[in-house]
């Protein structure tokens, strides 16, 4: 998949980066009766961080996003959304594979938090996440290069 490319996010795509994230997260979460666009609106403003932040570009359209912290001792990978009609097509994989790369020639794991009940939990154990632990709505997984 090399059709796509990533981009720096910048302090005002804070609105664009809230829809594409709403449209990713919305069915999950009204499945569990936890979608709330304004509880959707304050987490991401409580975690939203523009310089660890790319876009997501195919053919000149922003098509997802994912914000990569870097700790002390692992890579964060705090938010990974593709549009609905953008996933599926092979490019989140391809994005976590460069990114499982990056963490391995770093020697960290990389960890990251999933919605329970999301289909997004099998896309990760698929790329050899591991579950840590699980609290009420999150499952929190780890994965570490061979």
């Amino acid at each position: 998949m090399s059709d796509w490319h990533t981009v720096p996010v910048a302090a005002d795509d804070f609105e664009a980066l809230l829809a594409l994230r709403i449209a990713a997260m919305q069915p999950s979460l009204e499945a569990i009766g936890r979608f709330d666009a304004r509880r959707a609106r304050d987490r991401l403003a409580a975690s939203f961080a523009p310089q660890h932040s790319r876009w997501i570009v195919q053919h000149g359209k922003r098509i997802g996003w994912y914000a990569l912290h870097t700790a002390a001792d692992h890579l964060y990978l705090h938010h990974l959304y593709l549009a609905p009609a953008h996933s599926g097509h092979g490019i989140g994989s391809a994005l976590l594979r460069q990114l499982q790369q990056q963490a391995a020639a770093q020697g960290l794991p990389i960890r990251l938090g999933a919605l329970k009940h999301s289909a997004a939990n099998l896309f990760y154990q698929r790329h050899g996440f591991v579950l840590l632990q699980a609290d009420d709505w999150d499952n929190h997984y780890q994965w570490s290069a061979p």
